[in-house]
């Protein structure tokens, strides 16, 4: 009985190191996707400073409109597949709120870049600059939702995919973040998901990838 008992212990005990080696494992490895996003949010913060400076130089005629805009566009898709590698590092990972508090901090930066790129069209009366912004809740719960985002997702990526000149901008309504609201209320957007293209047509439902690719190509109204 007694050596059953000291098994058993030698068992938990071995069990209880693994774990504690295994998490601690989990942390350092969590923290150097963490250091990582954050060298790259960065550097994009840094482009958006560039972009701010060539905003308050559009009208001196010292850069031109076709500049502004290539420069907008880079960004856009620079934190595009930074947020995409944010969300693979995310999805497996909940020791740590920091990846949490990383992904609200990009997506106040999408934010900003969404409501920079309709200034930007309006300025340059640009429509060689098409956008998809798709609205949904990073924290949702509701599985029928959750699987309706997951398809959306996959969707854009494919108009994406073959359309590289589309900015598609993901942002997480749920980050609660003041800029966004003030934004979602001016498009009267009522439920999420929700994909607004060129500013000028509004999803709830899931259409068809041609329809879509149609819409980019028309100019926005804004």
């Amino acid at each position: 009985m007694k050596r059953n008992y000291f098994v058993f212990v030698q068992a938990l005990l071995v069990t209880i190191v693994i774990f504690i080696v295994g998490f601690y494992i989990g942390i350092t490895v969590e923290g150097g996707h963490l250091n990582q996003i954050n060298n790259y949010y960065t550097q994009s913060e840094t482009s958006l400073i560039d972009i701010l400076s060539l905003n308050n130089l559009i009208n001196s005629n010292t850069v031109n409109c076709a500049e502004l805009v290539s420069s907008d566009k880079a960004l856009l898709d620079k934190v595009y597949t930074e947020a995409q590698l944010l969300d693979q590092y995310n999805q497996p990972s909940q020791l740590t709120n920091d990846l949490e508090y990383l992904h609200t901090k990009y997506d106040a930066l999408r934010t900003y870049l969404w409501v920079n790129s309709i200034n930007i069209k309006k300025e340059c009366n640009s429509t060689n600059f098409p956008t998809i912004v798709y609205l949904y809740n990073q924290n949702e719960q509701d599985l029928t939702k959750k699987a309706e985002q997951n398809v959306w997702s996959k969707l854009l990526l494919e108009v994406k995919n073959e359309d590289p000149n589309v900015a598609l901008i993901p942002i997480a309504v749920d980050s609660n973040l003041t800029s966004l609201d003030a934004m979602t209320s001016k498009f009267n957007i009522t439920s999420y998901p929700a994909v607004i293209v060129n500013e000028n047509y509004t999803f709830y439902t899931i259409p068809k990838k041609d329809e879509i690719l149609n819409l980019i190509s028309q100019p926005s109204s804004q």
